[in-house]
C-alpha cells in the first residue's frame, strides 16, 4: 500500500492532467452529437473486434462439441433417408372389387454414430477400431460407413469397442453398382494405394467413362442402397477378357476419417433363416 502512495504522489502532477482529460473528453462526447457518434463508431469498431478475436478462440476450443453435434445431426438425417425403410406390397382384392394398399412401411436399416480410436492405411489388411460395441448394440458382420461412402464391415467385438475390416484389406468384397447403368460388379482391394479400390466383373457391353459414379447395391446385406463407393478413376484394358477392370478413387478419405456410421441390417436374420432353409430343402 505504501508503493500505491508513493507511486501517486510521484507521478501527482500526469495523473491529475489525466483525470481531467477525460472528464474533458466525457464532456465533449456528451454533449457534442458529432463527437459523441465518432466516439461511438469507433468504440464499436473497438469491441467488435475484440469480441470478434474472442469468438474465434472460443471457437477454437468448442470444435470437438460443434463436431460431435454434427455428428448426431447427420446421424438423424441419415436415418431419414428412404433407403432404409421397405414398404411390402400389400394390395389386396376386396369382395366388391376395389384395391385397397396398405401404405404401412417397415425400417430396415438403423445407423449408429461411433468414434474411430484407431485406423490403419498402409498394410495389406488394414482395420479400423470404433468405440462401440456390443454393450452399444454392434454385432459382427454390420456394414459401417463414413460421412462420404462407405468404410467395411464388422468383423470383432468386445463390450465397448469393435474392429472393422477395411475397404483396404485383400479379403474385402462387396457387390457394388454402376449408378449409371445399373451394372453390378465386385469391389476390393489390390493392395497397392489406399486411394483407389477395383471394381471387376462389369461386362465390356456397359457404357463405362472415367467420372461414373459407384454404389452400393440393393443386393447387400449389410449396405443400403446406393450409398457411395467412389467414382471411376482409370477404365484398365483386358483383351483377353469380357470384362472391364476398373480403378476407383474412394469417396471415404482413410487417412483422415473420425467419425463412421454402424448399420444394423434389422431384417437380416430372417432373410438369412428363409435363404438357409431353402438351401436345405433343396439338397
Amino acid at each position: 500500500m505504501r508503493n500505491v502512495f508513493l507511486f501517486i504522489r510521484r507521478h501527482f502532477n500526469f495523473l491529475f492532467f489525466l483525470v481531467l482529460q477525460i472528464i474533458a473528453l466525457s464532456f465533449l462526447f456528451r454533449f457534442n452529437k458529432f463527437h459523441e457518434a465518432a466516439f461511438l463508431n469507433v468504440s464499436t469498431e473497438i469491441t467488435g473486434r475484440f469480441y470478434q478475436r474472442y469468438n474465434n478462440i472460443e471457437y477454437y476450443f468448442q470444435l470437438k462439441k460443434t463436431n460431435e453435434s454434427l455428428v448426431q445431426e447427420n446421424l438423424r438425417l441419415r436415418q431419414q433417408l428412404k433407403e432404409n425403410f421397405e414398404a411390402p406390397d400389400s394390395a389386396r382384392r376386396l369382395i366388391h372389387d376395389t384395391l385397397k394398399v396398405d401404405s404401412h412401411t417397415v425400417i430396415k436399416y438403423m445407423l449408429m454414430e461411433a468414434k474411430v480410436v484407431n485406423n490403419s492405411t498402409t498394410l495389406q489388411a488394414n482395420y479400423l477400431t470404433i468405440h462401440r460395441g456390443f454393450d452399444q448394440g454392434v454385432r459382427p458382420n454390420m456394414g459401417v460407413t463414413g460421412p462420404q461412402g462407405i468404410v467395411g464391415s464388422v468383423v470383432n467385438v468386445s463390450k465397448n469397442f469393435a474392429t472393422v475390416q477395411s475397404m483396404l484389406h485383400y479379403q474385402f468384397r462387396h457387390v457394388a453398382k454402376l449408378k449409371r447403368s445399373n451394372e453390378t460388379g465386385t469391389i476390393e482391394w489390390d493392395g497397392v494405394s489406399p486411394l483407389y479400390v477395383t471394381l471387376k466383373n462389369i461386362p465390356k457391353s456397359a457404357k463405362v467413362e472415367k467420372g461414373d459414379t459407384v454404389l452400393t447395391t440393393q443386393l447387400s446385406k449389410i449396405f443400403p442402397a446406393n450409398l457411395m463407393v467412389g467414382t471411376i478413376a482409370e477404365i484398365i484394358p483386358d483383351n483377353s477378357s469380357s470384362f472391364y477392370t476398373l480403378k476407383v478413387k474412394t469417396a471415404t478419405n482413410f487417412s483422415n476419417i473420425e467419425y463412421v456410421y454402424v448399420i444394423d441390417n434389422l431384417q437380416a436374420d430372417e432373410q438369412k433363416m428363409l435363404e438357409d432353409s431353402t438351401r436345405k430343402k433343396n439338397q
